[in-house]
């Protein structure tokens, strides 16, 4: 055998071993994404209704948001109502029951009497820059 020949043969076999290792490492790879195409396909079986959840979760929530904001528009229109009621009520009738509530005062006041017929006495301080002026004295009346 020639030095030619040998390294002819080492070549072949070096080749040889090249690609066996190159179809073990494709054979390995083929596997992979077989396994990785199978995982795939079990995610998007299991995702597809999950997004579907999702999605119907999505829309009730925007039901029920658009619920919501129909209850607060409606309960600020019965707070406007309300307000304006509360305002008519006062003006319609708070001038009259002041009025008639000051002349049951005044009655009151005009004939009300201590049991013994003498006019209730009403203790009147006058009061002057910070300071209490004492009553004038009424003199006692003989009788």
């Amino acid at each position: 055998m020639s030095g030619g020949e040998v390294a002819g043969i080492l070549v072949a076999v070096f080749w040889a071993i090249l690609v066996s290792f190159l179809a073990v490492v494709l054979a390995r790879l083929a596997q992979v994404l077989k396994a990785t195409t199978k995982m795939v396909a079990d995610v998007t079986e299991q995702a597809v209704p999950l997004l579907a959840d999702a999605s119907t979760t999505v829309r009730s929530a925007r039901t029920q948001l658009d619920r919501v904001d129909a209850i607060a528009s409606d309960v600020q229109e019965v707070t406007s109502n309300a307000s304006a009621l509360s305002s008519t009520v006062a003006s319609t009738f708070g001038g009259p029951l002041v009025k008639v509530a000051a002349f049951g005062y005044g009655v009151r006041k005009a004939l009300g009497k201590n049991t013994d017929g003498a006019p209730k006495k009403t203790s009147r301080r006058t009061v002057i820059v910070g300071r209490t002026v004492p009553t004038p004295r009424r003199r006692k009346q003989k009788g």
